[in-house]
């Protein structure tokens, strides 16, 4: 009955009594059917600004964020159930991304979405701008990158320490390249090299974070080998899980440096390539994005101990630098249009206490917890706030006004006075504080001294003042332990004063902030303490690290007859052999004026859009461009 109730159709092949189509000409109406569904579905696919579109239909299926079973690369160990850490030990076992079978549920949409975004954003590649010029680069640079004569002090007992550090760094380089070479980190012990999980896939990270400390250094044929690697095995074609962060702090803030520092393409043109790897950790619905890529397919996800699969604060801010000077040498827009929604997520929600959080959730864009830290999870976010105003040569105001805004918070609500007369800054847990501070906190004596200058006139000298007390602390937390090296975090409480009170909190493994924070400031006062004091690292360092193959961390710092770790950081060359020869240099190597430092102590130059016309041509005349 249903069937009668149609009315005939008059094509042509079709009886007008509405008997219906011949077999064969059924066939060809599908057809034609399905071709023009089809064509008009797929034209909303690929039509302009149909990202929007594809949006609609394949976010039905999104779930909250997803999670890894796997440590931090946000610079902290993750903690227990008790609030311990689960390894006290090394970086590596802090970072390393245990993915267990179950451990994680990817969103549906990443698969889509990102393969949908990522051919969008590869769209933009090279055509918005001319070809990066790397000569007008180095004709806007105030001073030579090695300076005048290398950045040689004049002082022979400065002199005579800065060879030192670079014969430590030459020790280092030989036994990696002796017996760990294209893999991730020297076991010096052992003698063997350790890949780990955190860089999916990606090796040689000893050799992309050693390039700019060994072409500072003038160990020639050591750069040149490692260039050479670079060239010839730095696989970009991996397919494993990497931290985002970790990946961009050293891969491609080392190869950006590289570049930088000597023009060399092949150096250009792998962090290209590698940064592009990078962007569908984004395809989220606010566009922060997840702490784990893989770096084959795209597909990211969260943190398995991270609450409620929330991003870190520290690993989502800490992409500016590198991702900015991304759109330098592309010409892609979209590394810089990353991260500046970024910003746009974060100015939009409301801070307690003018605070930042530890954990944000990538999906609602809200705060997860209300636990803040200068420290792990959360420091190189305020460091890239201040650099990123710096690096602009001093342009970008909204980095000025967020990193100043935070540090007032910061001073209100988290530096703390011991009873003893040290100056601290605490971590704070909705309101409560924990009267702790970790190593990695102990960059920030560096960071506040380098944005002494721009702050309100009347705050100036107290940020200076502010920066040397911090500094002070960490240099405490050194002097108060046996071997002269200070612990993974320290306490001011129950009557201990920078000196840690827990045993897993004993261990040192190569870091660098405490001497990142005497070289900021030996560069900003030239009081003659802060290179004592990184002398005093170097010596115990040399007492207490230096193995027959090379360096290891420690386990116990309070403890005369130390227990190694077995690992040789990467960034042990990366940073803190590089801030010790720096300290003992003329301020002319890599000046201030020139460079930033991110987070790995990769070197990075501020972007002058247009050469002071005094300066412009000086470089040549005076014979010192290198």
């Amino acid at each position: 009955a249903a069937a009668a109730a149609v009315l005939p159709i008059t094509l042509p092949g079709v009886s007008a009594s509405g008997m219906g189509l011949r077999l064969s000409q059924k066939f060809v109406f599908l057809l034609f059917i399905s071709g023009l569904v089809t064509l008009c579905f797929g034209a909303l696919f690929f039509l302009p600004d149909s990202v929007r579109l594809k949006r609609i239909f394949l976010s039905k299926s999104e779930s909250p964020a997803v999670t890894a079973v796997s440590e931090h690369g946000a610079r902290e160990q993750p903690r227990n159930a008790a609030g311990e850490p689960e390894h006290p030990r090394a970086r590596e076992e802090r970072s390393r991304a245990r993915a267990e079978p179950g451990g994680r549920a990817r969103d549906h949409h990443d698969h889509h979405d990102a393969a949908a975004r990522a051919d969008r954003d590869a769209g933009f590649s090279g055509q918005s701008r001319d070809a990066f010029d790397y000569g007008k680069l180095k004709k806007c640079l105030f001073k030579p990158p090695l300076g005048s004569d290398g950045g040689q002090p004049s002082d022979p007992q400065a002199r005579e320490r800065r060879d030192k550090v670079k014969e430590m760094m030459k020790f280092a380089w030989e036994n990696y390249r002796r017996y760990a070479w294209g893999k991730n980190e020297l076991r010096p012990l052992t003698r063997n090299g350790h890949i780990g999980n955190m860089f999916g896939g990606l090796r040689g990270a000893s050799i992309v974070d050693s390039l700019d400390t060994l072409y500072i250094m003038g160990l020639t044929q050591e750069f040149e080998e490692a260039k050479e690697w670079v060239e010839n095995n730095l696989d970009l074609n991996s397919n494993g899980e990497a931290s985002l962060f970790e990946v961009n702090i050293r891969y491609v803030g080392g190869l950006l440096s590289a570049y930088y520092l000597t023009g060399a393409e092949v150096f250009k043109k792998k962090v290209v390539e590698l940064g592009e790897k990078l962007l569908p950790a984004f395809n989220t619905p606010t566009g922060i994005p997840r702490g784990v890529i893989n770096l084959g397919s795209g597909t990211s996800w969260s943190w398995g101990w991270a609450s409620a699969g929330s991003s870190i604060l520290a690993e989502f801010g800490t992409l500016h630098l590198e991702f900015v000077h991304l759109t330098e040498l592309s010409g892609n827009p979209v590394f810089t249009e990353k991260v500046m929604n970024i910003r746009k997520v974060l100015n939009k929600i409301e801070k307690p206490h003018g605070l930042y959080p530890n954990f944000l959730s990538p999906v609602s864009g809200n705060w997860v917890q209300h636990h803040v830290s200068i420290g792990g999870l959360g420091d190189s976010f305020y460091e890239y706030l201040i650099k990123s105003y710096l690096m602009s040569d001093k342009t970008d105001e909204e980095a000025k006004k967020m990193y100043y805004s935070a540090m007032d918070a910061i001073e209100a609500n988290l530096v703390q006075k011991s009873p003893g007369g040290l100056t601290y800054i605490a971590e704070w847990r909705g309101g409560i504080l924990d009267h702790k501070m970790g190593h990695l906190a102990c960059f920030s004596g560096g960071m506040v001294g380098i944005g002494a200058d721009d702050g309100e006139l009347t705050k100036r000298q107290h940020y200076l003042d502010l920066a040397a007390e911090i500094t002070h602390t960490c240099h405490e937390s050194y002097s108060r332990s046996a071997t002269k090296l200070g612990p993974e975090a320290f306490r001011f409480d129950a009557g201990a004063e920078a000196t840690a009170t827990r045993l897993s909190d004993r261990y040192y493994i190569l870091r660098p902030e405490v001497i990142e924070s005497y070289m900021y400031m030996w560069r900003l006062t030239h009081d003659p303490k802060y290179r004592q004091w990184g002398w005093e690292a170097v010596e115990a360092l040399e007492h207490h690290c230096r193995v027959e193959a090379g360096f290891s961390g420690i386990r116990d710092v309070y403890a005369t007859t130390v227990s190694h770790d077995n690992m040789q950081q990467s960034f042990f060359l990366s940073e803190t052999l590089k801030y010790l020869y720096l300290l003992f240099s003329d301020d002319d190597l890599l000046s201030l004026e020139d460079w930033v430092f991110n987070t790995e102590a990769h070197p990075l130059p501020i972007i002058r859009r247009n050469c002071p016309p005094e300066r412009e041509d000086s470089f040549f005349r005076d014979g010192n461009r290198t």
